[in-house]
């Protein structure tokens, strides 16, 4: 095999390995931040979306950005209302750093996973590889 028919098997090869990754990605996405201002206090409408989206507790992503943002935030229905103004840029920023630290699989990336706590230690494991990691912090 001639270095040159060696290189177009690899790029055929990377080729395939980049499309089907960029499906995985597209199959799992956040929903769009809608938030609403009332004087110095933050509406985020739609809270109840992404606790659902991330198949995760709605306590503990409310205690996640009420810690992030380093203010008080409480559940209102479907909403959740922060003090202070905050920018839907900020909660977009949070949210994708959520889904990194505590959703993504460190091995495979798949967003496909579940939290399981072991004598006081909580593990994310993946339901799409069966890979299990421990988890930093105490958002999970």
């Amino acid at each position: 095999m001639t270095k040159s028919e060696y290189e177009n098997l690899l790029k055929r090869i990377q080729d395939k390995i980049g499309n089907v990754q960029k499906e995985s990605e597209s199959r799992f996405e956040l929903p769009v931040v809608d938030v609403m201002w009332e004087g110095q206090k933050t509406f985020l409408r739609n809270f109840s979306d992404f606790p659902k989206v991330l198949r995760r507790d709605p306590d503990k992503v409310l205690q996640y950005l009420s810690k992030e943002f380093a203010v008080p935030a409480e559940r209102i229905g479907d909403q959740a209302m922060f003090i202070g103004k905050r920018a839907p840029d900020d909660f977009t920023r949070l949210f994708q750093i959520y889904v990194k630290d505590y959703l993504e699989c460190p091995t495979c990336k798949s967003p496909d996973t579940k939290i399981v706590k072991e004598n006081r230690i909580s593990f994310l494991i993946c339901e799409a590889c069966g890979a299990k990691s421990t988890l930093k912090g105490k958002y999970a």
